[in-house]
């Protein structure tokens, strides 16, 4: 050995932890990513298929919405995780769309694959699908339509598009005009800016009746009920207090004991009691308050002194619901009750308990110029109100998009074979071979209407290949109509969606995309001795997911 030492290997990771390198690396994140794509895949259009999810102690979630679907999975492989991640940031930015996105960025990646066995670069397919991506938004913005508040038509087609598909739609037509009435009541238009807060549409669900049966509040609705039967069920024109304050006797902030050695005196102790409690009613009644929702507790005997007063009362109020009864009756909310005054109150024209189904709800109606208010889903299960929540959900968040971007653009499959047919033509103004990568992305954008086309029973390649010829002939929002297999006017048919979901599912898939084509390189630690194979399935991520 010519007197050298023979070469020591260096181990820099724990025995335990596992390397992918290369274009290992590569397959199996892609591999992941193609896996939770092709597991929403199904769910997306009209015709889409529902997933029913059982969790670890047996709860069940039957749904049609691509982040639920995600979420509830479960999904432990990194790559996978990533993907996810495009599906919550669809969610937080618009509130649907959420299945597209995903689809979108799993399609990226299998072209990515075709690419990658050509030896194209990483970093040139991700240059080339950032490139594509600007373009598609381009485009995406000379085509869109103008929208504004006042167009409550096209709104409405908005959210019956958001909604078609999912558990709500034998209803969308009734659920779309409560869906616009809210928006319109509690939104603002400020300098010209449209201010909405998603939390001041308070979706209240109760299993009972069906669908059709939901309606809009133009109040709050309470899951509570009042807290003395001899209060009376129900007041009209109420004046309201809202009070953060316990209507009870404090107890002293430090330790302290009452020796008492005469009865008597205990039963001047007691009228002591009753009297600071009869005092509190008293300030509260003196005001004109018929109606008293308080966070916190109200005593026994306060009860029964605002019973006598024909007060209808409420306890333990969730400190949001207290923000929504002010925000909808227009009363302000008092923490000291010596503050309370006429002028705190707020107004509404009926406060009702009612029975609901098994339980009584309370019932705040009729509220001037309400600036928060309650849609009361129902339905026949707990499964089916918990889906048309989540479509309610939808269809508000893609409403307010509209109204904000002040753009919409067709659905049906239009807007992404536009999108296709332009990018091809960019592409060849292109050299080198970002060339191929944005060839790869207009092919990837044609998996939305092939996904409809195929959720639908309908042959993909007919119905793609009818629609280019439509899009060729200058008809820009031809679309896929996938009850009959027809190439319909997507516009003209009313099938709507807001600028925003299409351009930020752009923007996120070819972020996540680009970023798990550039790592060649997958380094796990080994974590606890007991964990390892269990929670990751032993490091090797080839596997099921």
């Amino acid at each position: 050995m010519n007197g050298q030492q023979p070469v020591q290997p260096i181990f820099i990771l724990a025995e335990d932890a596992k390397r992918t390198q290369g274009k290992d690396a590569q397959r199996l994140n892609i591999t992941a990513a193609k896996a939770v794509a092709e597991a929403v895949r199904t769910t997306l259009g009209p015709k889409g298929m529902d997933k029913m999810l059982v969790d670890s102690i047996g709860d069940i979630t039957v749904t049609n919405d691509g982040v639920t679907i995600l979420e509830e999975m479960d999904i432990q492989h990194p790559a996978a995780k990533m993907i996810v991640e495009v599906a919550k940031t669809q969610e937080n930015e618009i509130g649907d769309g959420t299945t597209t996105a995903v689809v979108l960025a799993g399609e990226l990646l299998k072209k990515a694959e075709e690419l990658l066995d050509m030896e194209v670069h990483p970093t040139v397919i991700a240059r080339g699908y950032r490139k594509a991506a600007e373009e598609a938004k381009k485009v995406l913005e000379s085509i869109a339509k103008d929208i504004t508040i006042k167009d409550e038509e096209l709104l409405k087609n908005v959210a019956m598009t958001a909604m078609t598909g999912k558990g709500a739609e034998a209803a969308k037509e009734v659920l779309a005009k409560l869906v616009v009435k809210a928006i319109l009541q509690v939104g603002e238009l400020k300098d010209g800016k449209f201010i909405f807060n998603k939390d001041d549409i308070k979706i209240e669900k109760k299993v009972g009746n069906s669908i059709e049966d939901t309606e809009l509040i133009e109040g709050i609705v309470l899951d509570k009920e009042r807290v003395h039967p001899a209060m009376p069920r129900s007041i009209e024109n109420a004046k309201i207090a809202l009070i953060d304050s316990a209507l009870e006797i404090k107890s002293t902030e430090i330790d302290a004991k009452i020796n008492i050695t005469d009865p008597e005196k205990l039963q001047g102790f007691l009228a002591m009691e009753e009297k600071m409690l009869r005092d509190m009613v008293e300030k509260i009644a003196k005001t004109g308050a018929n109606v008293v929702f308080c966070q916190k507790g109200i005593d026994d005997m306060a009860q029964h002194f605002l019973s006598k007063k024909g007060i209808f009362a409420v306890r333990r109020v969730a400190k949001s619901d207290m923000e929504k009864l002010a925000r909808a009756t227009g009363g302000n909310i008092i923490t000291n009750l010596d503050d309370l005054t006429s002028k705190d109150l707020g107004s509404a024209k009926l406060v009702e308990e009612v029975k609901v189904g098994d339980e009584g709800m309370i019932f705040v109606r009729g509220c001037k110029n309400a600036k928060s208010v309650t849609i009361l889903v129902r339905g026949g299960s707990e499964h089916v109100v918990d889906e048309v929540k989540r479509a309610l959900e939808d269809a508000i968040g893609d409403c307010v998009s509209a109204i904000k971007s002040g753009k919409i653009v067709g659905g049906a499959g239009a807007t992404e074979i536009e999108i296709a047919l332009k990018l091809n033509k960019y592409a060849e103004s292109l050299s080198g071979r970002e060339q191929l990568a944005v060839k790869a992305f207009a092919e990837a954008m044609e998996i939305i209407p092939r996904t409809l086309a195929e959720n639908a029973g309908l042959d993909p390649i007919d119905v793609i290949t009818d629609l280019k010829a439509a899009h060729d002939s200058g008809k820009v929002w031809a679309g896929i109509n996938v009850f009959n297999g027809q190439i319909i006017d997507a516009l003209k048919e009313g099938v709507l969606e807001p600028l925003k979901i299409k351009t930020q599912a752009i923007s996120s898939a070819t972020e996540v995309a680009a970023m798990i084509l550039r790592i060649d390189d997958v380094i796990m630690s080994g974590g606890k001795k007991e964990d390892t194979g269990s929670k990751f399935g032993g490091g090797n991520y080839g596997g099921e997911y």
